[in-house]
This record gives C-alpha cells, sequence and structure tokens, in this order.
C-alpha cells in the first residue's frame, strides 16, 4: 500500500512539472530555474536577470506607485508602464480645459513634462534571505504568541541593520505562511513627471467591454520620467533636478513574436493564493465573490448612471469607476473559472492524497494528522464572518462620507483628553484641511447618498441581525424599509455633505465644532458599524485567520515533503518576481480558437460597430487609412497585442514583457477572462497574459503623437 501511495505521489509530481509555466519566481533564486528555461528557449543567464554586484535587468525594473510595474527604457530615466497605472495621475493632472484622459499628453521638451504629485517609482537594490535570522530563538515548541513577538523583534533588528547609514526603504516579507523570510532593500524616487500618455481612446480602448477580454486592441502604455538630485539620489519635486541615469535601461526589439517564442515577465505580482485548500476556493468562488459582484453591480450602476452625459462628473468618478468595475469584472471571471475547471474538486483529490501520505507513516500522522481536520473546522466558523467582512469592506466602507468622517477620530479623540497638546491639534487640522481638499475635490453628494441608501439596505436584508449595529432594526421600521428617504435625510443634515461648512469648521475650531462633528449623524453611523464589527467580527475574523495561517504553515511543510521532486514557487506578496512561459493562442471554449496576436486592423473593425469603448481617434483613422506605418509595419497592419503563458497577477501591470535576449517586446497589462483564476489555480490551456506589443507603443509615440524626440532617447533593435 506504502509502494502504491508513493508511486502515485510521483506520477503527479511528474504531471506537475510538465506545467513549466507556472510560477513566479524569485529573482535571487533564478539558478534554480534558469534550466527549465533555457530549454524554453531564454539566452540569459541568472546573473544577467539579478545581480547585486553588477548591473542586471532587476535594476530596470521600478515598483511603479503603490501596486504596479514599469521599467527604465532611456539613459535619461524614461519609465514606460500602463495607461492605466498612470491612470490616476493623468486623471489628477486633467481639468476640463486641459482634459489629458481624453486628449492624450506629450512632453516634446523636458520642460513640459508634469510633476505628478504623490507619486513614487522603488528600485529593489537588493533581496537576501533571512530566515534563520527571522526564525533564531524559535523552535518547534515555542508558543505561537512566544514565536509571533520574537520573529517580530527579529525582523526590527534586521530592518535597523540594513537601513543603518543609508536612506534606503526596508522591508522582510514572510512567504510560504512564515517558513521563509526575505529582507528587501529598496529605494525610492520622489520626483515623478508624466512624459507622455495616449487619449483614453487609445491607451483605455475597449473600456469595460474588454476589460480582461481576448482578443484585445488596447494600447495600455504612458510614459514618465525619474528625477533625482545632482548626485543621482531620490530627492522631493525640485525644478533643480535631473533626469536619472539608470544602471541599467531595456533596449527594444522591433522584431516582434511569433507563436512559441520564449517569454519573460519581469513584476512585482500583488497577490496570490495558490495552497488554499478546498474549502477556502469553495468560499470564495461560491459565496464571497458573488456577494461582491452583486454589491458592486449596484454601486457601478448608480455612478454611471450620473457620469453619463455629464463631463465634470465623469472625470471625477473616472478612476473610481474604473477601480471599481476593474475587481469586478476579475471576480466573475475567477469564479466561473474555478467553477468550469472545477478546482474545489481538484484540491479535495489532492487533500485526498495527501491525507493517505499522511496516515501511512505513524511520524508523519503525528507532524501532520490534524492539519486537514483543523481545515475543516476553521473554514466553518469562517464562513458567516467572512460573509460580514465583506459586506463592511464592499457596503459600508463604499460609502466615501462615512470614510471621509472616520478621518476625524483622532482629532475628536484628542479634544476627549484633560488636556490639549496645542502643537498635534494643528497637525491634525493640517492633515485634515488637506484631505478634504482632495476629497470634496471628487465627491458629487448625488452619487454618495445615492450609494449610501442602497449599501445600507443591502447590509440590512443579507447581514443576521445579531451582526448589524443595533440602529439599523430601529430605521428599517422607523422609515418603513425606505432608504433613500433615510438617506436624503442624513446627507441633508450632515456637516460633512456641506464642503463649506465643513473648511468653517476647520478654519475655527472649537469645542462647539468638536461637539458638531462628534455628534453628526454620518460620523455616529461610522461608529457604530466600526464598534459593532470590532466587538463581534474583527478581533474573531483575525484569530481565525491567524490560526489558518498557522495551520497552512504546517501543511505547506507537509506538501513540500508529500511532493520533494516539486520546486515550489512562493505566493505573490508585491515582491519582484520572474514568470516565463511561450507566445500562444488558446480555445476559450468547444470550436472557439484564438490567435496569440491582434492587429490595427482588429481596432477599426471594433470602431466601426460604434460602441461606445471601441471610438477610434480620427487621427489613427487616417494613419490607417494611408497606411502611414512607418518602421513598425508587420504584414500591411501594425500589431497591437499579444498573448502568452507566463503566469501573472494584479501587481503584473505595466511589467516589462522580455525575449529570449531580454528585450523589451511589450507591456504586460491584463490577463483573459477565462483565466483569471490563475491567482488560485493556474492551468495552461487556459490561462494567459495579455500584453500590448511594444511597436503599437512606438507607432503612436513617432506617427500619432510626434514625438520623435522621445524614439530617438531609446535603443531599438532590428
Amino acid at each position: 500500500m506504502k509502494k502504491l501511495v508513493l508511486l502515485f505521489a510521483i506520477i503527479h509530481t511528474l504531471s506537475f512539472n510538465l506545467i513549466a509555466d507556472e510560477g513566479m519566481w524569485l529573482p535571487i533564486l533564478m539558478g534554480k530555474n534558469i534550466d527549465a528555461m533555457k530549454k524554453q528557449g531564454c539566452k540569459l543567464s541568472a546573473e544577467d536577470i539579478y545581480s547585486v554586484n553588477n548591473s542586471s535587468l532587476k535594476d530596470a525594473i521600478v515598483l511603479f506607485g503603490r501596486g504596479c510595474t514599469g521599467s527604465l527604457i532611456s539613459e535619461q530615466g524614461l519609465v514606460i508602464t500602463n495607461h492605466h497605472c498612470g491612470f490616476g495621475s493623468i486623471q489628477s493632472l486633467s481639468s476640463i480645459d486641459h482634459d489629458y484622459l481624453k486628449n492624450g499628453f506629450w512632453a516634446t521638451e523636458k520642460s513640459q513634462e508634469l510633476p505628478a504629485e504623490g507619486l513614487t517609482v522603488s528600485f529593489l537594490v537588493s533581496m537576501e534571505d533571512v530566515t534563520s535570522r527571522v526564525l533564531a530563538n524559535v523552535t518547534t515548541n515555542t508558543s505561537e504568541a512566544k514565536r509571533d513577538s520574537t520573529v517580530a523583534a527579529n525582523i526590527e533588528a534586521i530592518k535597523k541593520i540594513a537601513k543603518d547609514g543609508n536612506t534606503y526603504k526596508v522591508d522582510v516579507k514572510a512567504f510560504y505562511f512564515g517558513n521563509e523570510y526575505y529582507l528587501m532593500v529598496y529605494e525610492v524616487f520622489q520626483d515623478i513627471r508624466l512624459v507622455g500618455a495616449p487619449p483614453s481612446a487609445i491607451g483605455d480602448f475597449g473600456g469595460d467591454s474588454d476589460n480582461w477580454v481576448w482578443p484585445r486592441h488596447t494600447g495600455d502604455f504612458s510614459m514618465f520620467r525619474i528625477y533625482a538630485d545632482k548626485n543621482n539620489k531620490p530627492a522631493p519635486y525640485s525644478t533643480e533636478n535631473v533626469p536619472y541615469k539608470p544602471k541599467k535601461y531595456l533596449t527594444i526589439s522591433l522584431k516582434g513574436v511569433k507563436k512559441d517564442d520564449f517569454t519573460m515577465v519581469y513584476g512585482f505580482p500583488g497577490t496570490t493564493q495558490q495552497y488554499i485548500t478546498s474549502q477556502a476556493v469553495d468560499l470564495i468562488a461560491n459565496i464571497q465573490n458573488p456577494n461582491k459582484i452583486a454589491l458592486r453591480d449596484i454601486r457601478l450602476r448608480i455612478m454611471e448612471s450620473y457620469m453619463r452625459g455629464n463631463d465634470t462628473v465623469n472625470i471625477m468618478y473616472a478612476d473610481k469607476r474604473k477601480g471599481a468595475a476593474n475587481a469586478w469584472k476579475k471576480w466573475i471571471g475567477e469564479s466561473s473559472g474555478l467553477v468550469r475547471f472545477r478546482a474545489v474538486d481538484k484540491k479535495i483529490d489532492l487533500e485526498g492524497r495527501f491525507k493517505q501520505w499522511v496516515s501511512a507513516d505513524p511520524k508523519r500522522n503525528s507532524s501532520y494528522g490534524n492539519v486537514l481536520p483543523a481545515f475543516d473546522k476553521l473554514y466553518k466558523q469562517l464562513k458567516p464572518i467572512a460573509i460580514t467582512n465583506d459586506f463592511n469592506r464592499e457596503a459600508v466602507n463604499a460609502v466615501e462620507l462615512i470614510n471621509f468622517a472616520s478621518t476625524f477620530t483622532p482629532i475628536i479623540n484628542e479634544f476627549s483628553l484633560p488636556q490639549l497638546e496645542i502643537k498635534k491639534v494643528e497637525s491634525l487640522l493640517g492633515s485634515l484641511r488637506k484631505n478634504a481638499k482632495a476629497f470634496y475635490s471628487e465627491f458629487y453628494l448625488p452619487i454618495d447618498r445615492e450609494i449610501f441608501a442602497n449599501m445600507i439596505k443591502q447590509f440590512y436584508e443579507n447581514i443576521p441581525l445579531d451582526y448589524q449595529p443595533p440602529f439599523l432594526a430601529n430605521l428599517a421600521k422607523q422609515y418603513e424599509g425606505n432608504w433613500h428617504n433615510f438617506a436624503k435625510d442624513v446627507y441633508k443634515q450632515s456637516v460633512f455633505a456641506d464642503s463649506i461648512r465643513l473648511f468653517t469648521f476647520l478654519d475655527n475650531f472649537d469645542t462647539t465644532a468638536i461637539s458638531t462633528i462628534s455628534n453628526d449623524y454620518i460620523y455616529q453611523i461610522h461608529k457604530s458599524f466600526n464598534s459593532t464589527y470590532n466587538q463581534l467580527i474583527g478581533g474573531r475574523y483575525n484569530e481565525i485567520t491567524d490560526s489558518l495561517i498557522l495551520n497552512y504553515r504546517l501543511y505547506i511543510q507537509g506538501l513540500k515533503e508529500f511532493q520533494p521532486s516539486k520546486h515550489f514557487f512562493p505566493d505573490a506578496n508585491s515582491t519582484l518576481r520572474v514568470s516565463y512561459g511561450k507566445v500562444a493562442g488558446f480555445n476559450p471554449q468547444e470550436a472557439i480558437e484564438y490567435s496569440y496576436f491582434t492587429t490595427l486592423d482588429g481596432v477599426i473593425e471594433k470602431g466601426n460597430r460604434k460602441v461606445y469603448d471601441y471610438v477610434v481617434p480620427d487621427k489613427l483613422q487616417k494613419l490607417y487609412k494611408e497606411k502611414d506605418f512607418g518602421a513598425y509595419k508587420v504584414n500591411g497592419t501594425i500589431p497591437v497585442a499579444f498573448v502568452a503563458t507566463n503566469h501573472t497577477s494584479g501587481g503584473n501591470s505595466g511589467s516589462p514583457v522580455l525575449n529570449a535576449e531580454g528585450q523589451l517586446i511589450g507591456l504586460n497589462f491584463d490577463r483573459c477572462w477565462e483565466g483569471t483564476m490563475s491567482d488560485i489555480m493556474y492551468d495552461p490551456k487556459i490561462c494567459r497574459n495579455i500584453s500590448v506589443d511594444i511597436r503599437y507603443a512606438l507607432f503612436i509615440i513617432d506617427k500619432y503623437a510626434g514625438a520623435g524626440a522621445l524614439i530617438e532617447e531609446m535603443t531599438l533593435i532590428k
């Protein structure tokens, strides 16, 4: 029996290793992957990809903002990323008179480049395995509480040493649920300026209709420039700053791609959950995602109804709507893929074989025998808590005014103290004024009031009374279930709904103002929901998730013993990763086959449909009609996008897609909708990353924008 179980495990391991394209690998460990990459066509060495002592590809990659990737493409600090990654900065710099979202923006001289306030880019200086140092004095007999405090203290000591004598940002990240730890050292640049962006009709061509969809025809790119002080070091914005001189920048290939070409994506994927169990997958696919989708359906319909036909509101809410719609559509595709490809059944199968392997040996049974039963127990406890947690996040916290009111808690608490600290109060007031100015510049009361009414209604109707703030049941009776009337009364009375009144309070802050604000209906609603959450949900939710992490830590250890030949990649956690694969089309469903590339012909074809998301700018139509394609023409047209089997996730947006020589061939910007389950389960038959072909970006920069000076900065390989 033992031999049979072992043989079954070996067969499964071998079949897994055939899925060569799965994984998001730490560049510091490229030595373990480089042979497999070379078998697929890679011509780089591990040192070419990642090196601390010499310049390498990692020095041309940046964490762009808080959750995207960018890459250096010139020796003058020019960065290229996705249009949707630069969207927030482009929006902030836009106005009715200068609508850069609608019309695009191009700086033909450096003096025309626009400072993107608040935007940063971060270079990874180095990463280091510090597991032994983090787990020093931790043994198998150490209690979890003691382990947590020891690990936290060890991490702080490691970070202090790493930061000594420099201005770097340092972080220690846990991998495999705390089985391993790595130190990340970053250099963060603050003076970032917008250089170029196509109009949204190109940069967001297809809009929501095509989001997460293939075939795709989106020119999803934008360009920024990093500025540094005279010593090439990070510095706040200054007219004295100069373009950053990178250690490495990417050369750009004009050769393009063909079927089965090797591709590599180098970037900062956000979050994956590859090792969660069948109970977790079932909860996500069949309960949590459907709930969140339904709530965002409502919000999106409300926003769109007010944005339609109102240019001011459209600009104001463009980024908010885009953010809400992106996750909404992803969740739909993710749940569909998980159900279609029987993810729960496959997890159950793995767990069954793991259970057999464990029970076949007394020592293994002693170590891992309780792991799977513990998951059953914990997920049964988590289910109602997780649902309520989701409704707090997606319903209550989706109301902008409630969120804004919550920012006044620190100053309200400060005024409750026996003696005021004047400097602290002044500092808090300064922050509140700044936040209020930003908030009201992108706040439209009718939208938020309607969202408020609908979200409160959904919370009341879907969450058990035991988990609700007491006032909701009373209000349901008082207003006879008419939450819109309740919303009208609340927004009519609230000081937070009146920007002039609120700024008057902030400019003349005293005990009367603090009393008015702390007793405000919106603030009291925030306080009541927050109190109920903290008492009934938050603590218990954290207890269960902490227990799950502990159990997963043990489960991963067991899986590694169970499958000794398998190379386990760590889940994504916004650290720099390499994924690799090949250019390939796919079959989304029976009798349908998708090619691996799209062209400008498809842009024009979609434009002829006269659909809102498919508006083709006049100049682009003219260039197409005249076949004025310049050096970027391929078979009488322009390549636009392509798909490959690279394993990607959120955060990989803007990541460079590199060929076998490490040259830039595209920018990753999306995944195919049918395979968005790849955050939880990767399947090479259906999971595809979508990239804009770099030749389309170059064509837009050169022929559409006439920004030839930017092309001259780059190194093009024919």
